[in-house]
C-alpha cells in the first residue's frame, strides 16, 4: 500500500514533465509500429543514449520520413558514429535527428554526392544546405533506413532536441507510442563503504548483494549490518514489449524508512554532460566486468543535471541500534516499476577486511597540471583530467609502459610520448603506438611522429607499446574476374582488411576518374553503385590503392566489361 501511494505522489512530478511538450505534432519517423532495441537514456560506453533506436524488421531501406513539417538544416556524412545522418529543423522550437540511414531521398542523395564526388571522399563533414533548399512536410519521404556508421545492425536512430540550447530530450514525451507493459529487470545490488569509518559487514570494502525475486516487480534483498556513511548501486534492465533487447530505465529512487533519498531520470540532458555517466555508473566494476552498476548517490565532480531532491547526496548515515528499511525503486517510462528492499541494521564492528592505500612516487593532484617521464615514456596531465587525487601506478617494462589502471576514468585526454631516437628512419615509419591492454590484438591509436618522439593523445589508461607494422592490407575484388562482362551488376564490390595497424583510406577510379565507395565496416566491404556515373563505352579499367595507418599499400585493378548506361 505504501510503494502504491509513493507512486501516485510521483505521477504528478511525471505530468509536469510530459504537459512540456505537445502530443500530437510529431509522428513515427517509419511506416510501421514503434518496436524499440534502445531507449532514450541508456547506459552506453561513455554517454547516455541520445535518442530512440527505433527496429527495422531486420532490414535496410524502409522509408523514413519528416516527423513534421519543416526544412533540412544540417547533413552528415561519416563512417562512424551516426554513419549517415540528416537533421530537420522544425517551427515549433525542435530539431529532428535520423541516423544510421543507407541512403536520402533522391533530391538530397544527390545534393550529398555532388559533395562527396567534388571533395573525393566518403566522408563530407557538417553540411548546412540553405533553409529553402530542402523543404519538407509532414509524411514526406526524407530518406531510406540502413546500418551505417558505428551501427550494430539495421536500426534508425531517432532524436529529438531543442533547436536552441541543443539539449536531447527523451522522444517518448512527445506522443510516441511504444509497446510496454513489463517491469525492469533487478539483477543485483551493490552496496559501497564511503569513508574509511564505514563498516558493512565487517568490512570496509564495497561488495554484491544477492537479491530475490519475489514477484510482480517486487524483489527482496539480504539484511546487512552496518555503521558510518554507505551508499548503494543496483544492476537494473528493462524490456518492452515484441523485443527481447536490454533497455535502460527511465527514473531511478530510492526511499530511506519510506523517505525519499535519491531521486533521477532521463527526461533530457546535454551532450556536454554525457561523460559524466562515468561517474554516475561504477566504473571500475563496469571495466572489469562489463556490466554497469547504477549508484544511487552523487560522487564529487559529477555534474550531471538529471538529479532532483537528493537528501546528503544520497548518501546514508547509518547510525548503531537503529535499523532502516531502504527501498530502491526502478521505472522505465510507462510507469512500470520494479522495487528491492534491503534491511539494514546499525551495528558498529570493526573491520575484518580493509582497503589498502595505495601509493607511489607518482602523487596527482587532480587540480594540477602533472608531467613524469619513465625511461624512453613521458605522460602529461592538463589539470583536472582526474575527477579526485590519486597516486599514479607509471612503469615501463618490457618495452610496455602501464598508465595506471583502465577501472578510473578520466575527464581530459593526456598526452603520452615515447622517444624512439633509438629506431632508424626504416623502422619508424613502421611504428605506431597501440594500446595492448589485449596484447593478443593492439589496438591502434591515433599516433603524431615527430623526429625523435612519437605521441598520443587518449581518455583511456592502462597499458600502451610501440608495435611494428610491416603487413599490406588485404583487398579482394568481389564476385568477377579480369576482363569479365558484368552488365547486370549494379555495384562493385571489394573486400579490404588490416591485422596491423587498420585501414587508414582507400582511393577507388574507373577509368582514371575517382568513384565513391561506401565502406561497411562490420563486413568489411567497399561498395560502387553504378548509377553514381554514366559509364561511356563498354570496357573499363578499375582501379583501387588502400593504405594503412602506417603507410603500407596494396593496390588492386581489373578490367570490366559493361554495356554503355543511358
Amino acid at each position: 500500500m505504501k510503494q502504491k501511494l509513493f507512486i501516485l505522489l510521483l505521477l504528478p512530478l511525471f505530468s509536469l514533465a510530459q504537459d512540456k511538450y505537445p502530443k500530437d505534432y510529431f509522428r513515427n519517423p517509419l511506416n510501421i509500429p514503434i518496436v524499440l532495441s534502445g531507449t532514450f537514456g541508456e547506459l552506453r560506453s561513455n554517454h547516455f543514449h541520445s535518442g530512440l533506436d527505433i527496429k527495422t524488421q531486420g532490414k535496410e531501406g524502409l522509408k523514413v520520413v519528416a516527423v513534421a513539417d519543416g526544412y533540412v538544416s544540417r547533413i552528415k556524412v561519416q563512417q562512424y558514429g551516426y554513419g549517415k545522418a540528416i537533421y530537420v529543423t522544425h517551427p515549433n522550437g525542435y530539431t529532428s535527428v535520423y541516423g544510421h540511414l543507407s541512403k536520402f531521398n533522391p533530391e538530397i542523395e544527390a545534393y550529398v554526392k555532388s559533395i562527396q564526388y567534388k571533395k573525393e571522399n566518403y566522408e563530407t563533414g557538417n553540411l548546412f544546405p540553405k533553409k529553402n533548399k530542402f523543404v519538407l512536410k509532414k509524411g514526406e519521404l526524407l530518406a531510406y533506413s540502413g546500418d551505417t556508421g558505428g551501427s550494430g545492425g539495421p536500426h534508425l536512430h531517432f532524436e529529438i532536441r531543442n533547436t536552441k540550447s541543443e539539449n536531447v530530450i527523451n522522444p517518448l514525451f512527445f506522443g510516441l507510442q511504444v509497446d510496454d507493459t513489463k517491469s525492469p529487470t533487478i539483477q543485483s545490488l551493490q552496496v559501497y563503504p564511503l569513508n574509511e569509518g564505514s563498516r558493512i559487514n565487517q568490512q570496509n570494502n564495497s561488495f554484491k548483494i544477492a537479491v530475490k525475486n519475489i514477484g510482480k516487480g517486487k524483489y527482496t534483498a539480504n539484511r546487512i549490518f552496518a555503521s558510518g556513511r554507505i551508499g548503494f548501486g543496483i544492476n537494473v534492465f528493462d524490456r518492452l514489449n515484441k523485443a527481447l533487447n536490454k533497455n535502460g530505465i527511465y527514473s531511478l529512487e530510492m526511499l530511506v524508512n519510506g523517505k525519499r533519498h535519491y531521486y533521477h531520470d532521463v527526461e533530457t540532458f546535454s551532450f556536454s554532460e554525457s561523460k559524466y555517466l562515468n561517474l554516475l555508473i561504477d566504473y571500475a566494476y563496469y571495466k572489469k566486468y562489463r556490466s554497469r552498476i547504477q549508484k544511487t548517490f552523487k560522487v564529487k565532480n559529477n555534474k550531471l543535471s538529471i538529479y532532483q531532491d537528493l537528501v546528503d547526496k544520497g548518501e546514508i548515515n547509518i547510525e548503531n541500534g537503529l535499523n532502516y528499511t531502504i527501498k530502491i525503486i526502478a521505472r522505465d517510462f510507462k510507469g512500470n516499476t520494479s522495487a528491492v528492499t534491503i534491511p539494514v541494521i546499525g551495528k558498529k564492528i570493526n573491520a575484518i577486511f580493509k582497503k589498502q592505500k595505495d601509493t607511489t612516487i607518482y602523487k596527482i593532484t587532480a587540480d594540477k597540471f602533472h608531467k613524469f617521464t619513465n625511461k624512453n615514456v613521458t605522460v602529461a596531465f592538463p589539470k583536472n583530467s582526474f575527477y579526485d587525487d590519486i597516486y599514479l601506478d607509471f612503469k615501463v617494462e618490457n618495452n610496455i609502459a602501464k598508465i595506471h589502471d583502465k577501472t578510473v576514468p578520466l575527464d581530459k585526454s593526456f598526452t603520452l610520448t615515447f622517444d624512439v631516437s633509438k629506431y632508424t628512419k626504416a623502422q619508424k615509419e613502421k611504428l605506431y603506438i597501440a594500446n595492448v591492454e589485449n596484447q593478443k590484438y593492439p589496438r591502434y591509436t591515433n599516433t603524431r611522429k615527430k623526429d625523435s618522439t612519437f605521441y598520443t593523445t587518449t581518455k583511456t589508461l592502462g597499458k600502451y607499446s610501440l608495435i611494428s607494422d610491416n603487413q599490406k592490407p588485404k583487398v579482394n575484388i568481389l564476385y568477377f574476374k579480369n576482363n569479365q562482362w558484368i552488365s547486370k551488376f549494379n555495384t562493385l564490390k571489394v573486400k579490404i582488411s588490416d591485422v596491423g595497424s587498420g585501414i587508414k583510406n582507400w582511393h577507388a577510379t574507373i577509368d582514371g576518374k575517382w568513384v565513391l565507395m561506401q565502406f561497411n565496416h562490420k563486413r568489411r566491404i567497399l561498395t560502387y553503385n553504378f548509377d553514381d556515373n554514366k559509364l561511356i563505352g563498354s570496357k573499363h579499367n578499375f582501379r583501387i590503392i588502400v593504405s594503412d595507418n602506417v603507410g603500407n599499400t596494396t593496390e588492386r585493378s581489373a578490367t570490366f566489361f559493361k554495356k554503355q548506361t543511358n
